[in-house]
């Protein structure tokens, strides 16, 4: 239905109000929406026990294959639109950047306007105002060059599509350490006076500006480490990763399943002080480089190696820790034989981020030489298989009977060990 009508859609030329393709930003995000609300309806229906064809709804194991494969594809078309959304988000994102960067020089127009009333207006104030405008116009460039890719934030968008916090608060030093030198830039241009001039010049030295430089080296050599390091572990199996639809905000403070984590809050708590002492240091001196106290820089260094340790910490291999038959209620217990339900039971099978429908129906389950799909079994709300720790799927007769192994393959990519289990005839 819904590729029926994006066709119409093109068909007839315009990109408003219902259009569903993603040829457009107000069609990409109404496709999206449409996709999603059929999507929880069908859910919560077939939840409820409603909508199956009456071939299968005699037998359980083949009205939940059924189910699963509904909503698969549908779950499928969510991801789709979910993309193109993705991708007219991030068109769109280069001018929202450049409208901030230049409402932000506005604001510093003010701010200065306001505070030169009784003080008069200083060389000062031009080059920083001057400063500001050189950094706005050198960034709105960057994104119209990147404008595919998020505009001037696309160097902190990590591989995954989410905002990564150490690149964001490398990138943030970099720009105000760039700021600060274009302000005595600016002023030492315009300064006549020798003494002035030698004043100036002095003032980049690195014992006025020792603990600025320090935070600066640091947070950039911890940004470009943690891509080592993050990466290194997804190779390895020991981190598991999906990508996102598109960045948020709140990337820069949570984890990929959306949940606050305290190394990524108090690095950048940390650092977003850190900067506004700086930059009030930079409005009260700027004949020097903002000189950032010791004490304050040993605490940008401890908060960011709190920040990789956490790094190193999270996530690890998910893994099978029993394997059992599944028994309804009245049904006689016995061995595992084929067409049996079986239980897994383990951690680490949904990753972050991975709990959509989408993500969960590429779930697979190895049963000896056969792959099994997990399931999905709707609730109210959600979804009752798979879950992070107990995986249900049927032993299908193509399963000889003996000694098997079963292994369990996430959405990530990431294969658990292999564990032994007994199916008989």
């Amino acid at each position: 239905m819904a590729v029926q009508e994006a066709r119409q859609g093109s068909d007839g030329g315009a990109h408003a109000g219902g259009c569903t393709c993603g040829d457009c930003p107000h069609g990409a995000r109404a496709g999206h929406r449409r996709a999603v609300a059929e999507f929880l309806s069908k859910r919560d229906e077939f939840a409820a026990g409603q909508g199956l064809p009456a071939a299968v709804a005699h037998s359980a194991p083949a009205s939940r294959q059924w189910v699963s494969e509904e909503l698969t594809q549908s779950a499928d078309l969510v991801a789709e639109r979910g993309r193109a959304e993705g991708d007219a988000w991030l068109a769109r994102l280069w001018r929202r950047t450049a409208y901030t960067l230049w409402a932000l020089v506005v604001a510093l127009l003010l701010v200065q306007s306001l505070t030169a009333i009784g003080a008069g207006w200083s060389s000062a104030r031009t080059a920083g105002l001057l400063a500001a405008v050189v950094t706005a116009g050198a960034l709105t460039a960057a994104s119209w060059l990147h404008r595919a890719r998020g505009g001037a934030l696309a160097p902190v968008i990590g591989e995954d599509n989410r905002l990564s916090t150490s690149r964001a608060v490398a990138a943030a030093w970099v720009h105000f350490v760039a700021y600060a030198v274009l302000v005595l830039v600016g002023r030492l241009a315009a300064a006549s006076d020798p003494a002035e001039r030698d004043a100036l010049i002095s003032g980049l030295e690195l014992a006025r500006g020792a603990g600025t430089v320090t935070v600066l080296a640091v947070v950039c050599v911890l940004a470009v480490l943690v891509r080592r390091v993050v990466g290194l572990r997804v190779l390895g199996q020991r981190l598991q990763k999906v990508p996102a639809d598109r960045p948020r905000a709140a990337d820069l403070l949570t984890d990929d399943a959306g949940r606050g984590t305290f190394a990524d809050i108090q690095y950048v708590v940390v650092s977003t002080v850190a900067l506004l002492f700086a930059a009030v240091r930079l409005a009260r001196r700027p004949d020097q480089l903002p000189d950032l106290p010791w004490g304050l820089a040993v605490v940008v260094l401890i908060s960011a190696a709190t920040y990789l340790a956490g790094k190193y910490a999270e996530g690890g291999r998910p893994v099978i820790l029993s394997v059992v038959r599944s028994r309804e209620a009245g049904a006689l217990d016995g061995p595992i034989r084929t067409g049996d339900d079986i239980e897994i039971r383990g951690a680490g099978f949904v990753p972050p981020g991975a709990g959509t429908a989408d993500r969960l129906s590429r779930m697979v389950v190895r049963i000896g030489p056969v792959n099994v799909h997990v399931p999905l079994v709707p609730v109210a709300g959600g979804f009752s298989n798979p879950t992070d720790t107990v995986l249900t799927v049927p032993v299908p007769a193509d399963v000889e009977p003996g000694r098997v192994e079963v292994q369990v393959v996430t959405a990530a990519g990431v294969e658990t060990g292999r564990y032994a289990i007994d199916v008989t005839e």
